[in-house]
Formats: C-alpha cells, structure tokens, sequence
C-alpha cells in the first residue's frame, strides 16, 4: 500500500492530513521491525508539530524494544553529526525543510549517516507501516535526553583556524529556524562580527518559511548587506542544512557558484582530491577543480546519489547548484554551517571580497538558472529537445538529458515528484548565445504557439513581486541579469495581466518603454531601476528539487 508522505528520499506530507502522530508512531514500530536498532538518536526542527510527532515516533520505537536518545529541537545535520558520532544504529530528524509551515516530516540514517531512502529500506518501511503489525519487545526501551551541542561545535571549528579570520562583518539571516542557536554558540570562538536577523527559532514563521531559493525571500539580507556595509551575508533554511550567500554588495550568488568556490578552499587543504558534482551546470566545476590540482566527477543529483558516490571514490567534497555541500569528514552528509565558515576563511586569506572571488566566473560562465516548465508529457518534451538541439553534440545521461557542445550546454530532467521539466543552460563568456539557446530550448519544451498569457493565474505577493505560473510565453530567466532583457516578449501580453493584479491602483507597463536604468510607467513618469525590478520580478512557485 502506497503511503502518501513517502516520497524518493524521505517522508514529508501535510499534518494531519498526510502525517499525524498514529502515522508516526508506525512509522517508529516499521523501522525497529526493519533494521532492528539497538539505539537511535532523534531530534525534531522548529515546527510547530515536531515535538509530538518526535514524541509519537519514540514511543513506537520504545514499544519495540528500541533505546532512545533524544536532542530535541535541533538541525539536519545535528542528527547526521550524532548518527556518525554517537554509540547509535542511526537517527531521525523530524523536519519538512522549506516546504510550507502546515507540512512536516522526517529524513533518517542508518549508523555512520547513511541515508535511508527509497531503495535502501525506506519502501520496506514503508510497506510495514501500512501493515500495523503490532511490535512489542519484552523489555521497552529505555529514553534519554542528550545535548551532543558542544562535540558538534568543536567539530566544526576544525574546518578553519579561527585566529586566521579577518574581523569580518556578516550579515546572518536565520530564517527564525534552526540555524540562531548553533551560531550563538559559535560566534563565542570566532573574531568576526555578526547582525543578525530573524534570529529566534519560531516555528509560526513570522518572516515566512525560510526558503532562500525564493527570490522574493531575500530582501531583508540583500538590504541589511548594504545598509552595514557587511562583508557578506549569510540565509539558512528552516533546518538549515543549506546556506545561501550574499556578496557585500547584497548580490545574491547561485550555489552553482559556491561550488566552485569550495571546492578550491578544500582542494587546498587537500591537494590532488576528488570532487564530486551534480550534472546540471559543470564547466564552473571542473574548470576550477582542474586548476587546483584535483580531479571533479559527476553524479546523479540527490543527496542520497552523491554520498554514495563521495564514498565510493573516496571523495573530500561534493556540492550541488541547489546549496547542498558535502563534506568527507562529516561523515560524507551535507552541512549548512561548514560552507560559510570556510568561505571566510577563503576570504580573509586572500584578502578579496566574495563578489570579487566570485565576478570572473559570472563571466567566464553564465548560466539560465534553473527554469520550471509544467507539461503533460514530460517524456514527450525530451524527446522533442533531443531530437532538435543533439546534432554534434556530446550526451550524456547521468542525470536527465546533458548535451554538451563547444561553446553551450544544458541539462533536462524529470522532477521526481511532479510533471515538471527542470532546465538549466550555461555557455562559455557568451551571454547572447546563452540567451538564444535557453529561449529555444524552452520553445521546443513548453511548445510555444502564443496563447495568450490568463491574467487570473497572477499573484502578487505582500513584497510587491509578481508570481506568474510557467507560461510558454514567459521565458524567463532567474540569475545572472539576463531577465531583463527578454520582457520584451511578454510585454504586450502581460500588460493588461498586470493592471488586473494590481486592480487599476497602479498600471505598469511590461518594458512599453526600457532605457539603460530607467522604466516608463503608465503616468509617463521615469522610475528609478530599483523600483522597476521590485515591481516586475517574476519568480516561479516551483522551486528546488
């Protein structure tokens, strides 16, 4: 029987509908019939149904005789750090990352922090939870409360040399997740100064779900950035195992990027090592690994895929354009505090800014940024691509569909969880080409004839941002500046959208009129840049994997 809160690689769903507290206690009695754990670590992020799901969860676990260690209200990688670290067979942390404040669920590790996903046991518990087998042990097991806070910290520390640091300023966005009090903890034994924002662990999210993917989710780092000056800023997600960075001109940087940055920082640490990477955008990647010395091989994306490719080759780094990093010595798992820490150690030891770190590689390799297309025949889509844009180039089927030729490539997968293409394109100094070649490939995707664009299917959020659902007639490109000049295109059919979302109180014009860093509204008055960009972001719903 199909449960519907099992996905690929975890279990998430909407509580109490898809999960409760009755699931979950299941959910714990499966696990101990499955893998028969002596002890297991659990922990729970901050939403609002964690402590009793958590709660429910042990006490399947405890009727099978399993003995439990409790952490309580913690992070991702807390319980990864405690799988590989503790005397336990494994762990759960109760978390649905950046999925909306009504979802919950859990990801879970066997010993060492090897994920438990699809085919390596999650169907199997799957299939025991819908069974309800009853599973009570002789002697319950026992329950604990630990706090493995302050061997995690110390952990971390490792990854740099703290007295090395440059007195930096970094702006710190914890999203009002798990991130605020691992960073308290930390800034005690690092010579850098933090501002903070939404600092407090709240699982009501005040300031929204912390999803800094989301472009309309950045304007309180970007802006904070520039009103301190800092040095960088820093956005984590609800369970932060992701970190997003920000350059000190509030610029938010893709972790495509971040990638390649990185790894060089590891690579000189350990010269001669293997990188491991998504399939996705690569050229960034490979380039900068060749140039340190070490050696990058691509994986299937997923975390699940590229810990098991890091410890087949032995790997010190993976890193995916979704801001998952990967680390050996953390148990081959992927952390949202390591990455920003060694970022300022890179920083303060080349005595350069992150945007300048960063603005050579814009250049040398821009990219689409990952574009969403909803069709109904997503094969049907690949196999259009593949037929019109493969001649002379070289394939490749990792992951999706990669086509690589002399001065452009792209990749297109399936989502795994729905009918959506996911599209990126990045080429070698030429944005022009760049631009040319994604506006083709979503032609051929999303099979452009020109309906018009319904103005009912636009949103507009609190901040001012529109969000429009993948139209074929929206080619848009989230990224690297290009966005701009292909509103063109839409102009004529959004303009009469726009002034219906924005009921007649204020009518602009999609680009009537564009000149360098101005935009002509209906009054025929000039705004300035800033204005214009606020008012015309377009971001897709979809985001992530």
């Amino acid at each position: 029987e199909k449960i519907d809160c099992f996905k690929a690689y975890d279990i998430r769903g909407l509580v109490p509908a898809e999960l409760d507290e009755e699931l979950a206690y299941w959910i714990g009695q499966a696990w101990a019939a499955r893998f028969k754990p002596r002890c297991l670590a659990v922990g729970h992020d901050i939403r609002l149904s964690g402590p009793a799901l958590s709660q429910a969860l042990i006490k399947g676990l405890m009727t099978a005789g399993v003995d439990v260690l409790d952490i309580g209200l913690c992070g991702t990688e807390e319980i990864y750090f405690a799988a590989a670290n503790l005397e336990v067979d494994g762990g759960v942390i109760i978390t649905a990352s950046h999925n909306p404040a009504d979802y919950n669920g859990m990801k879970l590790v066997r010993k060492g922090a090897r994920p438990i996903s699809g085919d390596s046991g999650l169907r199997d518990i799957e299939r025991l939870t819908a069974a309800r087998r009853p599973l009570k042990a002789a002697r319950p097991g026992s329950y604990a409360t630990i706090n493995p806070r302050s061997d995690y910290i110390k952990h971390l520390l490792n990854y740099i040399n703290p007295p090395d640091l440059q007195p930096l300023t970094i702006v710190a966005n914890c999203g009002n997740g798990c991130a605020g009090p691992i960073l308290d903890l930390l800034e005690e034994h690092l010579p850098l100064k933090f501002i903070k924002l939404q600092q407090q662990p709240d699982g009501h999210f005040p300031n929204g779900v912390p999803n800094p993917l989301l472009p309309e989710n950045r304007a309180a780092t970007a802006e904070a950035v520039i009103s301190q000056q800092a040095d960088l800023g820093l956005a984590w997600d609800g369970d932060c195992d992701r970190c997003f960075f920000f350059d000190e001109q509030g610029r938010f940087i893709e972790g495509y990027y971040m990638v390649g940055l990185l790894a060089q920082a590891v690579l000189s640490k350990n010269p001669g090592a293997k990188i491991i990477h998504d399939p996705r955008l690569t050229w960034n990647t490979i380039e900068l690994v060749r140039q340190a010395g070490g050696k990058a091989i691509m994986s299937k994306t997923g975390h699940a895929f590229i810990k098991e490719r890091m410890r087949q080759e032995d790997a010190v780094y993976g890193g995916e354009m979704s801001a998952h990093h990967y680390f050996r010595d953390f148990a081959y798992c992927d952390s949202g505090m390591i990455p920003w820490l060694m970022i300022c150690g890179l920083i303060s030891q080349s005595g350069r800014s992150l945007s300048s770190l960063i603005a050579p590689r814009l250049e040398a390799f821009p990219v689409s940024g990952e574009i969403n297309s909803s069709v109904d025949d997503p094969e049907a889509a690949i196999a259009r691509v593949k037929k019109r844009f493969t001649a002379g180039g070289r394939l490749d089927y990792t992951d999706g569909l990669s086509v690589e030729f002399s001065d452009y490539r792209f990749n297109i997968r399936k989502s795994n969880t729905e009918p959506v293409l996911r599209l990126n394109v990045e080429s070698r100094h030429n944005k022009d080409l760049l631009r040319e070649k994604t506006e083709a490939l979503l032609k051929e995707i999303r099979q452009v004839k020109g309906e018009p664009m319904q103005a009912e299917k636009i949103t507009i959020n609190d901040n001012g941002t529109l969000n429009v659902p993948n139209q074929p007639i929206i080619p848009f490109i989230e990224g690297d500046g290009i966005g701009p000049d292909i509103w063109a295109a839409a102009s004529k059919v959004l303009d009469a959208a726009v002034a219906k979302a924005y009921k007649g109180e204020r009518q602009i014009s999609w680009l009537e009129t564009f000149a360098g860093d101005k935009a002509h509204d209906k009054t025929g008055e000039w705004m300035p840049a800033a204005t214009f960009d606020t008012i015309t972001t377009i971001s897709s719903p979809s985001r992530g994997r």
